[in-house]
């Protein structure tokens, strides 16, 4: 549907949720609507693409066009500064990972209190060796936690270079001994995204790291304002 140098891929549809109880039906949904949005995106190069079940309610008793016309030219003027934010852009997903049993040897091997520590504890009775153990986990809970916090601005700042948007999500759990301490949606120009991909190498290779680096797909998280 178009309107002036804009134009919606649509269907016609109940002005009403999708629903179903079968998660495959569900998904079959959601694959047919990704498939439109990347066959467009290939298509014209610069897309906005809106979440599944995205829904533009009828006005009126006119033709249902007529309400996608309607409202292309009501909203005509921020839709043409969206697209001329994403455009030649594409959306990839950074995520940052760390073994903790990894980090946490790295930092007692080099922690002077927690050296100065356990020297005191090899000469102490087992009561106080306790408490010594017991202050030696405190230390190194508190310099862990300095230490994600460190990694993550550093991370941060190094990822937002090769960026021309960035957005922070919330992490997740993963199974095994990784936890993921960084989860970014970032928005990067698609000729320069080797860059991007360059700086995270260089984090993927420290002792105790690893990346997960995803894309392009179309810039769901920056259509949005």
């Amino acid at each position: 549907m178009p309107y002036r140098d804009v134009c919606t891929v649509v269907h016609d549809c109940p002005a009403e949720p999708y629903q179903s109880t079968d998660p495959h039906v569900v998904e079959s949904w959601v694959m047919a609507h990704q498939r439109v949005v990347d066959a467009a995106w290939e298509r014209w190069g610069t897309v906005l693409p809106l979440a599944f079940d995205t829904i533009v309610r009828r006005r009126g008793e006119g033709e249902p066009q007529e309400d996608i016309r309607k409202w292309l030219a009501d909203e005509y003027e921020g839709l043409r500064r969206r697209i001329e934010t994403v455009r030649g852009k594409a959306e990839y997903g950074v995520q940052v990972f760390w073994e903790p049993q990894v980090v946490a040897r790295d930092i007692a091997a080099n922690s002077e209190e927690i050296r100065r520590l356990e020297e005191e504890t090899r000469s102490k009775p087992r009561g106080t060796v306790y408490l010594l153990r017991q202050k030696v986990e405190s230390v190194l809970r508190r310099e862990m936690e300095t230490r994600a916090s460190a990694c993550f601005r550093d991370f941060y700042q190094r990822i937002k270079q090769h960026v021309c948007d960035i957005r922070l999500e919330r992490t997740k759990k993963v199974t095994g001994d990784r936890q993921m301490i960084l989860n970014l949606s970032c928005l990067v120009c698609r000729e320069t995204s080797s860059e991007l991909g360059k700086e995270l190498e260089g984090i993927d290779r420290m002792d105790g790291f690893s990346v997960r680096f995803t894309g392009p797909w179309p810039p769901y998280s920056f259509v949005s304002g």
